[in-house]
């Protein structure tokens, strides 16, 4: 073997041609597919822009479903190279387990790969774009609300009345009352909250929206109680399996289940009821809600609003929609319609 290597170097010595400067070109373009690979770009991709705009938890199972399903068989192509026939099937295999919402997930992750190729010079076109159609539909997720006013009183006389663990009845009630996201509220942390000014400050995960939420009189006082309970721990909810961590992500719907409401409502439904009535009922600012939720409000000239863009608008709005949630409670129909808060 060794005498045929090195007959074969003579060779292309006698030919003209320079077998160190052959090995070193034939590393450099080893080295350059390497750089124009699929997985290559992806992870590059993913560690340069795609986890700084979400938050981690996302960011982790996005990159683990190309680990998974795509770099098995594509990862090693160059991405310039690659074609909507050779992807479909990939896609294929996953809807073929079930995991219809997987395949689309990992379509849109991939059509976001080969945009940043293009943008880097080792693509020219998104090859996912001609696969839009090809995949069965996802089963939209269902988060049920009650939107209709008349329906409050029961529901909040039935939150009033759990008995189950403590600080489940009380992420019931402030669910109601701020209307966050149920992850946001669940990992709701005591040095994010002040009692003397009314606030809560927090990050919605990494790369989210800053947030501070004002805290109407009756979510304080909630708070109060809460921290008599739990005041020592890092979480105003923590788990009852362990202290150290929040309370599961399951454990309001479970709450609302027991309470009889398992497919009128949900945790998530608390954001869709409020935002409802707010601009329907109590005909509220919009951008006064959408700020509310962590959704990012613009300017007329494109520009997002900070975390105290309308921080005393939504206070005014979070302490009416607290008042109106208590006389739906105690009865009364009209509560606080008429609210100063109308678009301004």
């Amino acid at each position: 073997a060794a005498r045929r290597k090195r007959d074969g170097y003579l060779e292309d010595i006698r030919d003209g041609i320079d077998p160190a400067a052959q090995r070193r070109a034939q590393r450099r373009s080893a080295a350059t597919s390497s750089e124009r690979s699929l997985e290559t770009v992806a992870r590059e991709w993913h560690e340069n822009l795609y986890r700084h705009e979400v938050v981690p938890k996302q960011a982790e199972r996005t990159l683990r479903r190309l680990e998974l399903y795509v770099f098995p068989k594509l990862g090693s192509m160059p991405i310039g190279e690659i074609e909507p026939v050779q992807i479909l099937p990939v896609l294929r295999a996953i809807e073929q387990t079930g995991r219809i919402d997987t395949a689309h997930r990992t379509r849109s992750a991939l059509s976001a790969v080969f945009r940043y190729a293009i943008a880097t010079g080792r693509a020219k076109r998104d090859q996912t774009a001609d696969l839009r159609g090809m995949l069965r539909s996802a089963r939209t997720r269902h988060h049920p609300a009650l939107t209709d006013p008349s329906e409050l009183p029961g529901l909040l006389r039935a939150i009033d009345g759990y008995a189950g663990y403590p600080p489940t009845t009380a992420a019931l009630k402030l669910s109601a009352l701020l209307f966050v996201r149920p992850g946001e509220l669940r990992s709701m942390e005591w040095t994010h909250v002040n009692l003397g000014t009314a606030e809560w400050a927090y990050q919605p995960g990494k790369g989210g929206l800053p947030l501070i939420v004002p805290l109407p009189r009756q979510a304080v006082a909630i708070l109060r109680e809460m921290k008599m309970l739990s005041g020592q721990d890092r979480y105003v909810f923590p788990s009852a399996r362990g202290r150290g961590r929040p309370m599961s992500e399951n454990t309001v719907n479970g709450a609302l289940h027991r309470l009889g409401y398992k497919d009128q409502m949900s945790a998530h439904g608390f954001r869709a009821m409020a935002r409802t009535i707010l601009e329907e009922r109590l005909g509220v600012d919009s951008r006064f809600i959408e700020m509310q939720l962590g959704h990012a409000v613009r300017d007329a000239n494109g520009r997002a609003y900070n975390r105290t863009t309308f921080l005393e608008q939504r206070r005014e709005m979070l302490q009416a929609w607290a008042d109106y949630l208590d006389a739906q409670r105690a009865g009364d129909e009209n509560g606080t319609e008429g609210s100063a808060l109308q678009a301004a």
